[in-house]
């Protein structure tokens, strides 16, 4: 099979294929001539409504889940299944129909028996009879339709996309291309003395999804001098979930002093005195990667026994949203993350594409390549989703198909913007 990322508008198009076919006099008149009850052909239909209905959320939920992407593979090989069987059955029922009118002969009673004959002439060249395939070929879509509520698919355009994954702390530098600069930049302010009239600082990183925020923010965190600087250090994802309890939980088990009964407590008053004792004049570096707008209206808050920390301690918030930084009262200029450079994009496709990131060994695939990754448009996260895709893969028909493929048409993209 060449490639294993599957378009669902491709997929939705043979479903209508199928459909159109379904519903075709010759089809209709030749499956009933051999006996078929009506209700099995809308078994048939109906399976198939239920596979199309949820192949655009399935299309993009492929990208972060490998069982889905299993499915649509599943799917498109039952299609194509489908499809055969149902041109074997309406070229059978058009030669059934030539052989009639052949032997056509003058009067009603006469046409009508020459109807009948082809409609009911047997599949004697098939292994098995018309109706066993037709049950055989619902089966498999019945199973198909049975793993829909276990991968989480839903109807709908796509449009509810799956949840990312909480982001930790740890990263893998070797895939990181073309921030090193930006990176200078915030150790220089996470190094230096608060200037911010808060008791301490809130630097922000702030970018498209996709972009590298939690990237940088990684960098950040694990850079030896800043791990110097401070006494502790906690990293929290808040994403869109933010409830204030959970948020200050994640900061004391974060720096270490989270105890078994503080984890189990919905008390905030005491979380946030254990949490204040905790930082106790430290210096103390907090991350708060993948803020929302809605996310951020606790920050008055959160922030009251972050002010014990000791002087020079900083909070690093990442967000999409400007309105973000500027309501945590971010220090400026806030810390806007670009677009990479299509060199960058190229070095960092080739590293995760290529074995040992060494693309001279396959020149004819390095031009393919250079074309998908200028198509992510400088987003490090799609660079990375079809980089990985590829790695090791050296037939040129499967990069071509990820270069040609219909799902570009804004939905890569939309995905990675989330």
């Amino acid at each position: 099979m060449a490639l294993e990322l599957v378009g669902g508008a491709f997929l939705s198009a043979s479903l209508q294929v199928l459909f159109d076919r379904l519903a075709s006099s010759e089809v209709l008149n030749f499956i009933r001539g051999q006996k078929l009850s009506d209700s099995l052909l809308s078994k048939l239909k109906i399976k198939l409504l239920t596979v199309d209905a949820v192949l655009n959320h399935a299309e993009m939920k492929q990208f972060t889940d490998p069982a889905v992407k299993e499915w649509l593979l599943h799917v498109k090989g039952t299609l194509y299944d489908a499809e055969d069987l149902l041109d074997e059955i309406a070229t059978e029922a058009l030669r059934c129909k030539m052989e009639a009118d052949d032997h056509s002969q003058t009067g009603s009673a006469q046409v009508w028996n020459s109807i009948s004959t082809w409609v009911k002439t047997p599949f004697v060249n098939y292994p098995s009879s018309i109706e066993s395939r037709v049950k055989e070929m619902i089966g498999k879509l019945e199973d198909l339709a049975q793993a829909i509520d276990k991968l989480g698919l839903k109807p709908g355009d796509g449009e509810k996309l799956p949840p990312r994954s909480p982001s930790t702390s740890l990263v893998d530098e070797s895939c990181v291309f073309g921030r090193n600069e930006i990176k200078e930049e915030m150790i220089k302010r996470l190094l230096s003395d608060n200037v911010s009239t808060n008791k301490i600082d809130v630097i922000s990183i702030v970018g498209m999804g996709g972009a590298g925020k939690t990237t940088l923010a990684q960098l950040l965190y694990n850079d030896v001098r800043v791990k110097e600087r401070f006494d502790l250090k906690a990293w929290v994802c808040v994403s869109e979930e933010s409830l204030l309890v959970r948020l200050t939980k994640l900061i004391l088990e974060g720096i270490g002093c989270a105890t078994p009964f503080d984890m189990q407590s919905d008390n905030l008053d005491l979380l946030q005195l254990k949490l204040k004792g905790s930082l106790g004049d430290k210096k103390f570096l907090l991350v708060l990667d993948d803020v929302w707008e809605k996310g951020c209206s606790e920050w008055d808050r959160l922030r009251i026994p972050l002010l014990d920390a000791g002087k020079g301690s900083k909070v690093v918030v990442t967000t999409r949203n400007t309105k973000v930084a500027e309501v945590m009262q971010a220090v400026h200029p806030h810390h806007l993350l670009g677009e990479l450079s299509a060199e960058d994009c190229w070095s960092l496709f080739k590293n995760l594409a290529f074995e040992n990131g060494d693309s001279t060994t396959f020149p004819q695939l390095e031009s393919i390549g250079r074309k998908i990754a200028a198509k992510c448009q400088g987003l490090p996260l799609a660079v990375k989703a079809l980089g990985s895709l590829l790695h090791s893969k050296v037939d040129k028909r499967e990069w071509e198909e990820i270069l040609e493929s219909e799902i570009w048409a804004g939905k890569i993209l939309k995905f990675f913007h989330r």
